[in-house]
């Protein structure tokens, strides 16, 4: 039995289909904003500050290890419902969030381990989310692209441990734009041009420090025709640390309109 642990986007319902048809037994903790697994017979909604209810679940349901999947909003920590048990953690939550997003998650993960249950990687059952180094689109980046993206990986390896920005934005050599709190979609919104069309590139990496096991950057369709919109002509991953969606779409969608997509 495992514990599946959902947040909002695709990515989880890629993981249940494959939990299902492998005929894996399992437990959902449904952290979604709509609650969109409240139809499964095996969903539980729970609220993020109810550590005891979700370690009661677990272990009512024999779960010794969990799986992390879809993005969980970062809650209001003043207006965090609180559990008899979520009150016993809550200082080391707040310590935690001062150092960003990513720390937050480590912190549950410890927590989750004193309480016997191990955390797996979120792509334990779908590797074929993830790509290895290669171009896969028909467009290549050129000697200006080559530029943008070095400038792009030294300015996101240049950003403290703890920052939770996964991406950079960078057009003629010039940061455009760094990933805040409101996620990737704001940040290419940010970044449109009306001067430039298919110029310039997003890069994608995990955080500093970050738990390769969970919170990976996740690309889809609606990222690339973002990035269209955005007047990018190119969007890189790094090597098996993501979770690509809707792949031959993507690719399919690249090529159509002169984009590439590279994996470091």
């Amino acid at each position: 039995m495992i514990g599946l642990i959902f947040g909002d986007s695709d990515f989880p319902n890629h993981i249940l289909k494959t939990i299902k048809q492998r005929k894996i037994k399992y437990t959902i903790i449904d952290l979604s904003k709509s609650k969109k697994f409240k139809n499964d017979k095996k969903s539980n909604s729970v609220a993020l500050g109810q550590f005891g209810k979700i370690i009661d679940i677990l272990k009512n349901n024999n779960c010794k290890k969990v799986l992390f999947a879809g993005k969980v909003n970062r809650p209001n920590l003043t207006k965090l419902k609180l559990d008899f048990k979520g009150i016993y953690y809550f200082s080391r939550i707040i310590k935690a969030s001062k150092l960003g997003d990513a720390a937050i998650l480590k912190e549950i993960i410890k927590i989750l381990a004193q309480n016997r249950i191990k955390t797996e990687n979120s792509l334990k059952f779908n590797p074929e989310l993830m790509l290895k180094k290669g171009n896969y689109s028909k467009i290549k980046a050129n000697n200006q692209d080559k530029l943008d993206i070095k400038k792009a990986i030294k300015t996101l390896n240049s950003l403290k441990q703890y920052d939770f920005s996964q991406g950079v934005i960078v057009r003629n050599n010039k940061v455009v734009s760094i990933e805040g709190k409101g996620g990737t979609k704001i940040m290419l919104k940010k970044s449109k041009s009306r001067k430039f069309r298919n110029h310039g590139v997003i890069v994608k990496f995990p955080k500093k420090k970050q738990d390769l096991r969970i919170d990976l950057p996740t690309i889809g369709l609606k990222t690339l025709k973002q990035c269209k919109g955005a007047g990018l002509k190119g969007i890189v991953l790094k090597s098996k640390q993501h979770v690509f969606l809707d792949k031959n779409k993507c690719i399919k969608f690249a090529n159509k309109n002169r984009m590439f997509i590279l994996v470091k």
